[in-house]
């Protein structure tokens, strides 16, 4: 892989999921097993009809998000070696800027109530969570706060996760800079919004077993999207909610769901919809433990926020990959979570718990070697020790 410049300017439809790359589609739900087996997916939402040259001109006028572009050269074994790709991520340029940005993170609660059962983030889980507040939790951990992370042996600072896995992923470049680059994110909290969709539009799904809850909430993914999009994104706006920031909203004990519940289930997505263009991202909060390792608790958040962190719009390009984490077939985006599905960094231990981190690919993994990233690796923990050759059907 050569990166060849950067450029400081600093695909997809919901409508049919199981048809496009956003997942999988998945015909066990829920039931009297108590589906510790089940399956998460993840997604993206791609900016329809990007036109690059506006939002260029908008993260230079402050009125869209703070970007930086780069352009690299594939280094892959493939049809695409040697084959030029350019996309854009959030902030400053880690490749020659040692300065910090800071975007701002808008949390959104969001209370589901479905056939009589209410999950609220806000309030205190005595079953799964030993009393404390899922919200609290939240909000004191390593992706709010700031955390002394060493990822593949290599300590890259203290920082929030999303930082410190930026940071680990170009670190040859940003150690050789004097290590100051940081991309920070600042968050704010907002009031819970209760939401109670009707029984077409939801589901309770059944826990069974050794679990600490009988019932989990499901909500069908095309119903929520033009929901959050066409009415709770723009009734946040004179919170500060705008195209200069990222709202996300946190799904507690609640999953998704493509058109009918045995198409289940999806854990978090990130979207960009509009000019300039609004980013945004819902993620499930997991307290139960129904979807095993690399769901837990931050996992998901973890997930979502770093893809949107690499690839803000769902439109940076890569080389064909899959056969791999979430990916049965192959796909051609740079959706740093992915390829990582289920595996986890070390858990962290802060303010009285334990969080789980999903584990992430270095931009390396995506475009060939040399790897940029910590411990010339090719993801943050190590699963990857060499890129992605040719996903089988080039």
């Amino acid at each position: 892989m050569k990166l060849i410049t950067d450029r400081t300017f600093p695909t997809m439809v919901f409508a049919a999921i199981c048809a496009t790359v956003l997942i999988a589609c998945v015909c066990n739900v829920f039931g009297q097993d108590n589906s510790l087996g089940q399956k998460l997916y993840f997604g993206v939402k791609p900016l329809v009809g990007a036109n690059m040259a506006a939002i260029r001109e908008q993260s230079t006028a402050g009125t869209g998000l703070k970007l930086w572009g780069y352009s690299v050269k594939s280094t892959r074994t493939g049809p695409d070696k040697g084959k030029t790709f350019t996309g854009v991520m959030v902030g400053n340029s880690p490749l020659s800027t040692n300065g910090t940005t800071t975007t701002t993170v808008y949390v959104v609660p969001l209370v589901f109530n479905i056939a009589g059962i209410s999950f609220d983030p806000t309030v205190a889980d005595h079953n799964c969570l030993g009393g404390k507040v899922p919200l609290t939790v939240l909000k004191q951990s390593p992706m709010v706060l700031t955390h002394d992370f060493t990822l593949n042996g290599v300590n890259v600072g203290t920082g929030q996760y999303s930082d410190a896995f930026q940071r680990a992923n170009f670190w040859t470049k940003v150690s050789q800079n004097g290590g100051s680059y940081n991309n920070n994110l600042k968050y704010v909290f907002l009031p819970a919004i209760s939401i109670t969709p009707n029984s077409s539009h939801s589901v309770l799904f059944s826990v069974s077993g050794s679990l600490c809850i009988t019932s989990y909430g499901g909500v069908e993914i095309n119903w929520f999207d033009n929901l959050i999009t066409t009415k709770i994104i723009p009734s946040l706006k004179a919170k500060g909610v705008g195209p200069t920031n990222l709202p996300v909203f946190m799904l507690y004990n609640t999953t998704m769901y493509n058109t009918i519940p045995i198409h289940c289930c999806i854990g978090g997505y990130h979207g960009a919809f509009g000019s300039p263009a609004q980013t945004y991202s819902p993620f499930q909060f997991d307290t139960v433990g129904v979807f095993g390792v690399g769901s837990e608790d931050t996992d998901i958040m973890a997930h979502e926020v770093n893809e949107w962190q690499d690839d803000p719009l769902g439109t940076n390009a890569t080389p064909p990959w899959g056969k791999v984490g979430q990916v049965t077939g192959c796909q051609n985006n740079l959706e740093v979570g992915d390829p990582v599905t289920g595996k986890n960094v070390h858990n962290v231990t802060m303010n009285g718990f334990t969080y789980h981190l999903q584990e992430l690919a270095f931009f390396s993994w995506f475009f060939g070697p040399p790897s940029t990233g910590a411990g010339a690796k090719f993801s943050d923990n190590g699963t990857f020790t060499s890129a992605q050759g040719a996903c089988n059907g080039q």
